[in-house]
């Protein structure tokens, strides 16, 4: 067995469940950390600080991955499902919660870490790639949410016009819009609305972007 000390961190999107063990198995530390860069850059120093030689996480990639290998730290990504499987191994009831799970990871990195791969970094150009990934992702679900609150908005105060485009954020609907608003609405209320959308009067909708 690899002497030193081992951590599981339990990924979730709004803090991490991190817990550390000695070589024999006994807990020397539980934490959380907010899932933000200040958060992660304290979570990685801690680890490092504390001579953890494994993590295990319950996910292959990510920003928290990233963080962790660049600090230098030797990661292994073990399946939530396998996770799940490894409970009542160490707990007669075998419930759900995240500081459990964090110990039950770092107890595989204790006592099984032959039976999972150890990650390595990804390459700055692989590293670029995942983050303009992850941005698209961001600003589709912005947009998204845009063009549902823009919909909602119409079919309060102009339903004819949520019932004749079938996209409202589409370039059509953008373009008529404002142009065709009753008298009620004034024109600047209904180019406002409509204005988020005027830089991307060139692409596709929500739906067909994600």
């Amino acid at each position: 067995m690899v002497q030193g000390r081992f951590a599981g961190v339990d990924w979730a999107s709004a803090e991490h469940a991190v817990c550390v063990v000695d070589a024999g198995g006994r807990i020397v530390e539980g934490r959380r950390y907010r899932h933000d860069e200040r958060g992660i850059k304290a979570l990685c120093a801690r680890l490092v600080e504390l001579a953890v030689v494994l993590v295990a996480v319950e996910r292959p990639d990510g920003l928290l991955i990233e963080r962790l290998l660049d600090a230098g730290l030797r990661v292994i990504a073990i399946h939530p499902n396998q996770v799940a499987a490894m409970r009542p191994r160490f707990s007669a009831a075998g419930g759900k919660s995240d500081g459990f799970d964090a110990f039950v990871l770092a107890e595989l990195a204790r006592t099984d870490s032959h039976r999972f791969r150890v990650l390595v970094p990804d390459s700055d150009q692989t590293k670029a790639l995942r983050a303009l990934s992850r941005a698209r992702e961001e600003l589709v679900c912005h947009r998204v949410a845009l063009a549902n609150e823009l919909r909602a908005q119409l079919e309060c105060f102009w339903p004819g016009a949520a019932h004749t485009f079938a996209e409202v954020d589409s370039p059509a609907a953008c373009a008529a819009l404002p142009r065709a608003a009753p008298p009620r609405l004034r024109p600047k209320r209904a180019a406002r609305w409509c204005s988020p959308w005027s830089a991307h009067s060139s692409r596709s909708s929500p739906a067909s972007a994600s």
